[in-house]
């Protein structure tokens, strides 16, 4: 029992005492960009070219429907929807990580989403990317209903 408690005590903690006084190494990660900027920089322009990448249209010339071309503009397709899933890790790193609970929950979804939105893309599906598109946009309006609305509410 002595041993234990010098142990401890040696450590600074009983988490350090359980852990064999391992200390976590400090992350590799430098984060350069605030939270606001990852979405105005990076996620934004990704995420409105994922949508635009596929669609119609109605005018007075009729119904005009759109879709990749060729294989480069399906690349920058699957470049946006990477873009998209790695926002989502992004989201999760400190100091951006707001909280451990719900925001980390809602950036595993903006990983998930872009998942779905990347193997749509690789697949050439016109469907499954404009579908994977309503995904990217739920996980987005689920985190904004959250955090962004929260946030621009006048204080009570």
């Amino acid at each position: 029992m002595t041993t234990r408690w010098s142990l401890i005590a040696s450590c600074g903690s009983i988490a350090l005492a359980l852990a064999g006084c391992e200390q976590a190494p400090p992350t590799p990660f430098q984060p350069v960009a605030t939270t606001k900027q990852v979405m105005a920089e990076v996620l934004e322009p990704a995420a409105d070219t994922y949508w635009d990448a596929v669609g119609s249209t109605s005018d007075k010339d009729g119904f005009h429907e759109h879709a990749p071309k060729n294989d480069e503009e399906w690349k920058a397709v699957i470049a946006s929807a990477t873009v998209i899933a790695e926002s989502g890790n992004l989201l999760m790193m400190t100091p951006r990580a707001l909280n451990q609970g719900e925001w980390m929950s809602l950036a595993r979804g903006m990983v998930e989403a872009g998942v779905q939105a990347r193997a749509a893309a690789q697949a050439h599906d016109v469907q499954k990317v404009f579908d994977a598109g309503a995904a990217v946009y739920e996980s987005c309006t689920k985190c904004h209903a959250k955090y962004v609305i929260a946030a621009a509410s006048p204080a009570k």
